[in-house]
């Protein structure tokens, strides 16, 4: 199979006002696009090309998400067609680093050819009440659905009664995880995890915040442990399999600098791996398939299926499920989609700019 942006020698633009990246000051082909790893130098160059075409985004969430309900994110078109750079608020420079590096490998050099085309994902449930995550699964056409669980304000029933509702709407042959974010203390999470065993787990995400705290629930708990955070926001990402902390490693391209690094990340951890997104645009999910796509091995759905989280997208043809694939292919930004969630660019300019100093 072809890789999707191998046709490509720019961005897909499409609607009014359109131009190519050497019209709109995007970086052109050079000697840093053949697939090798980029120094801090190279990728600072090839930003200051890619800074000038910059878009700018904000969509609202259907459900506040990790306590947000807009979701923010730039975008950057380029030879290779477009990267996405989405930091959460909260993330400084230097973390904000990693996903510019995602989002220029994106833009500039593409991708590593897959061993896949379609990828297995999940739905994702929020931390709503039981009657709406019933719909949510049973509208969504997956097999498998993480549900959100230990969110701040609500209780341990409430949990319980949403990852029911998710049984019920699944079926006996569904596959249920669920993902408390690091918010439960290891006596909690033991606790909690013996009576969720009751609905059939097929892991628990990051229940406890630290690599210290999940390697003492593996030994309490039958469960499979999956690690999130313990990965994304490590200055050592490997450092999980180390301290016997988890079963699974869950992977998020951004987050780890791009597609090459997360499938570094993933050689060296030596665990099955789960590619899950940021709540991204479809721009962003692209590199997440794209990672999925070039794994050695994938034993689990994946996290990728959250378009269905935003309220739009940047396309005329988001990346949704059918029957609980995700198909690995090129995203064409639409400029008319687009220009109904734009905002200023220039803070996300300024964002880049500051992160690049950390770029290495």
């Amino acid at each position: 199979m072809t890789r999707p942006s191998a046709a490509r020698s720019g961005p897909a633009l499409s609607g009014p006002a359109q131009s190519g990246p050497a019209q709109s000051g995007a970086a052109q082909p050079g000697p840093a696009q053949s697939g090798a790893p980029q120094s801090g130098a190279e990728q600072r160059e090839l930003l200051a090309g890619l800074l000038p075409a910059l878009r700018a985004y904000a969509i609202p969430l259907r459900n506040r998400f990790r306590g947000i309900t807009v979701r923010e994110g730039a975008l950057l078109p380029g030879p290779a067609g477009w990267g996405e750079f989405s930091p959460f608020a909260e993330y400084g420079p230097a973390e904000s680093a990693r996903w510019l590096a995602s989002a220029i490998e994106s833009a500039t050099i593409g991708w590593p050819d897959p061993v896949r085309d379609t990828v297995g994902v999940n739905v994702t449930v929020p931390a709503v009440d039981p009657e709406l995550a019933h719909r949510i699964v049973a509208g969504s056409g997956c097999r498998t659905a993480k549900v959100k669980v230990a969110e701040p304000g609500q209780s341990e029933a409430d949990d319980i009664g949403r990852v029911e509702a998710v049984r019920d709407a699944l079926g006996p042959a569904g596959r249920i995880r669920v993902d408390a974010n690091g918010g439960w203390e290891i006596d909690q999470a033991a606790r909690m995890l013996r009576r969720l065993c009751a609905f059939g787990l097929e892991y628990a995400e990051q229940p406890c915040a630290t690599l210290a705290e999940l390697a003492s629930l593996r030994r309490l708990v039958d469960v499979p442990l999956a690690a999130d955070e313990s990965i994304r926001k490590a200055s050592d990402p490997l450092a999980v399999r180390a301290a016997g902390a988890a079963d699974i490693v869950v992977l998020k391209v951004a987050p780890l600098g791009g597609v090459r690094a997360a499938l570094a990340v993933a050689a060296g951890c030596g665990l099955p791996v789960v590619v899950s997104s940021a709540v991204e645009s479809s721009v962003g999910l692209a590199a997440g398939v794209a990672l999925a796509a070039a794994l050695p091995d994938l034993a689990y759905d994946c996290g990728l299926a959250t378009m269905n989280l935003l309220t739009g997208d940047v396309t005329d043809d988001p990346l949704m499920p059918t029957a609980g694939m995700l198909p690995l292919r090129a995203v064409t930004v639409d400029m008319k989609r687009l220009a109904h969630w734009e905002c200023d660019p220039e803070p996300w300019r300024r964002r880049a700019l500051a992160a690049a100093e950390f770029l290495a």
